[in-house]
């Protein structure tokens, strides 16, 4: 159980759109685009900017957080949505809330606006608009994958 005092606690009551684990996917489905896939660019979030008042040099050796853009999470959901889930996918992410990409964004926005996820200045809601079918991407890209043997 989420304890009630937390940022994703207070949002779930705030915004009952979506289920606690539609929010938990987001971040499994980014551990594994930035883990699994190589997914994501050493970019600093717009709260590092401003610590920054210039770009470190190499030398500094100052590593930024690697960073997703809409397109590559939704790709990294789409992706371990059928490694988690197979042909089921579509029904669990409607299961949450979920019926199309668009969905996925807001999650990342209200997280982002709770402080549990960061962005750049580049970054944009609409980045997560239309970037697949939940029909096409989701039920007629799925493979049965058999055991080799």
């Amino acid at each position: 159980m989420i304890d009630p005092a937390h940022p994703i606690a207070k949002l779930l009551r705030d915004d009952r759109r979506y289920k606690l684990d539609a929010y938990v996917f987001v971040f499994e489905a980014l551990r594994y685009a930035q883990e699994e896939l190589g997914f994501g660019a050493e970019v600093p979030s717009e709260d590092e900017l401003e610590e920054i008042e210039e770009w470190p040099t190499e030398e500094q050796n100052a590593p930024a957080p690697r960073h997703l853009t809409g397109q590559e999470l939704c790709e990294a959901i789409r992706r371990y949505g059928l490694e988690q889930y197979g042909y089921m996918a579509k029904c669990v992410f409607n299961q949450w809330g979920v019926y199309r990409t668009s969905d996925f964004g807001e999650i990342v926005f209200n997280l982002i606006r709770i402080g549990e996820m960061r962005k750049t200045p580049q970054d944009r809601r609409e980045d997560f608009d239309d970037v697949f079918d939940f029909d096409e991407g989701l039920t007629k890209k799925f493979k049965i994958k058999l055991p080799k043997g």
